[in-house]
């Protein structure tokens, strides 16, 4: 893992992520020496993660989105779970983060249903990119790309399958990142 001092990331999550694709992403860039937040839409100072089929762990929040600055961070990680980004897709200040970090030219890291972001942020289009299985017609008809590899990276964009892909999503980040 590349050595992320001084470098400021932000998580955007809501209820329902997968456990694993926020955790383990969070874990590593902060053992690699960034400062993490996790930026949630609403007051709510934890969010509660989905772990495979059941509710998981709670998670604190550490900046509320309407408190966000996009320009304070040098990267934004997109967990998946299925009803996170969902949700997230509906609210037009969370799409509105996403697409300012892309406009910006910054890493922007999605993993398995993370990328219907992409779609609704408009970043999707022209990119090559990957997905859980099930996103990958969304992507499609939202002009990107789309591969089944552990990893793609496509300029700023990062974007990942599943929890096994989850070491190539922390390392691609990363690299990103650190320049």
């Amino acid at each position: 893992m590349q050595n992320l001092d001084g470098k400021k990331i932000a998580i955007l999550a809501t209820d329902g992520f997968e456990q694993s694709e926020l955790e383990q992403p969070l874990k590593a860039l902060k053992e690699a020496g960034a400062h993490v937040d996790v930026i949630s839409p609403g007051d709510a100072s934890s969010i509660k993660g989905w772990d495979q089929k059941n509710w998981g762990r709670s998670v604190d929040v550490d900046v509320a989105l309407s408190k966000a600055d996009s320009g304070s961070y040098d990267a934004l990680v997109l967990p998946g779970g299925q009803m996170n980004p969902d949700v997230l897709r509906a609210d037009t200040d969370a799409v509105a983060f996403v697409r300012a970090f892309g406009d910006a030219g910054k890493p922007v890291a999605a993993i398995c249903h993370g990328p219907w972001l992409l779609v609704e942020s408009g970043l999707a289009k022209g990119r090559k990119v990957t997905s859980w299985p099930s996103v990958k017609t969304d992507l499609v008809n939202a002009g990107a790309h789309w591969e089944d590899s552990e990893v793609v990276v496509d300029g700023n964009l990062i974007t990942s399958r599943k929890p096994d892909d989850i070491p190539a999503f922390n390392a691609a980040i990363a690299k990103a990142v650190a320049g």
